[in-house]
C-alpha cells in the first residue's frame, strides 16, 4: 500500500559543515584536469592555495582567476600528484568544500525536488559520474554514507568533471533513519531494483523524488530496501539486465528528468 505524503516541515536554518571523511594532508586537496581544475577556480566556495599549471594550459584558463598560476614543467605535475593522474597541466591545491546535513539539501529543494541517495557505493570514478550526471539533469543534492564512500579526492572530482562544484552534497551516519525524514519532507524514495515488478517510468510521480541507487554487485541493502516507498527497474531489452551503478544513474536521471516535464 502507497504512504500518504505528508507535507513539508517548516524551513530550518542553514547548516554547513566542513567534511571531516577526506584524507589529511596536501594530496587529498589536490584537484587536477582542465574541467575539474577551472569549476573549482569559479566556485566562490572554494578557497584556492595554490595552481601549478603547464604554459600550455595556463593559456586554457578562464580570464583572472582568483590565483595566480605558477608556471611549472609537466614533471612537476607528475611529481606533486598521485601516480597516474591525467591532470591535463592543470592541478590546483584548495580547501575542501563544505558539506551539508541532509536536512539543508531538504530545506534548499524546491517542491519537485529530485534527490539522489548512493547506498555504500565505493568507487570514486562511480561517484564522480553520477555527480556529472546529477549536475546534468538537475538534482537539487546528493547523498551518500559516511562510511563505505569516497571523499572528494581528485580523482573523484577529475570523474565528476567539474560536477562537484554544482551538486551539494550531505554525508550521513544512519541512511535508513535519512530516508525517513525525506519522507517526512515529501520526497517519495525510489529505490534501484533489477527484480522490481514496476519500472522507474511508472513508479516516478511529479512531486519531490529521491532515487536510491546501491553498490555494484551488492546493490541496496536489506533495511534501505524495506524503508524505501517502493522499488522500480530501469527497462531492458535483453537478457542481461545489470548496469553499472553510474549508468544506472544516468538512465535512471534521465528518465526521471523527462518524465516529470525536464
Amino acid at each position: 500500500m502507497a504512504r500518504p505524503r505528508p507535507a513539508p516541515p517548516a524551513r530550518r536554518p542553514n547548516r554547513q559543515t566542513e567534511t571531516t571523511s577526506a584524507p589529511a594532508g596536501d594530496a587529498a586537496r589536490w584537484l587536477y584536469g582542465s574541467h575539474a581544475v577551472n569549476a573549482a577556480l569559479a566556485n566562490a566556495d572554494r578557497r584556492p592555495r595554490r595552481l601549478l599549471a603547464t604554459a600550455d594550459a595556463a593559456a586554457s584558463l578562464a580570464p583572472n582567476p582568483p590565483i595566480r598560476p605558477e608556471i611549472v614543467e609537466r614533471q612537476v605535475l607528475d611529481q606533486t600528484l598521485p601516480p597516474g593522474s591525467v591532470h591535463q597541466g592543470l592541478a590546483l591545491l584548495a580547501d575542501s568544500l563544505p558539506e551539508y546535513t541532509a536536512e539543508d539539501l531538504i530545506d534548499r529543494a524546491g517542491p519537485a525536488s529530485l534527490m539522489v541517495v548512493l547506498d555504500q557505493v565505493t568507487d570514486p570514478h562511480n561517484v564522480g559520474a553520477i555527480f556529472r550526471s546529477a549536475a546534468v539533469f538537475g538534482v537539487s543534492g546528493l547523498i551518500m554514507t559516511d562510511r563505505n564512500a569516497p571523499p572528494l579526492t581528485g580523482t573523484l572530482a577529475k570523474a565528476a568533471s567539474g560536477a562537484i562544484e554544482h551538486v551539494p552534497l550531505a554525508r550521513v551516519v544512519n541512511l535508513s533513519r535519512t530516508l525517513r525524514t525525506l519522507q517526512e519532507a515529501g520526497f517519495w524514495c525510489i529505490g534501484l531494483d533489477a527484480a522490481a515488478p514496476k519500472t522507474l517510468e511508472q513508479a516516478v510521480g511529479s512531486g519531490r523524488t529521491a532515487l536510491v541507487m546501491g553498490a555494484e554487485g551488492d546493490g541496496l541493502r536489506r533495511l534501505t530496501i524495506e524503508t524505501c516507498d517502493e522499488l522500480a527497474k530501469l527497462p531492458a531489452g535483453g537478457t542481461f539486465t545489470s548496469l553499472n551503478v553510474s549508468n544506472a544513474a544516468a538512465v535512471g536521471l534521465y528518465i526521471a528528468f523527462t518524465k516529470r516535464g525536464g
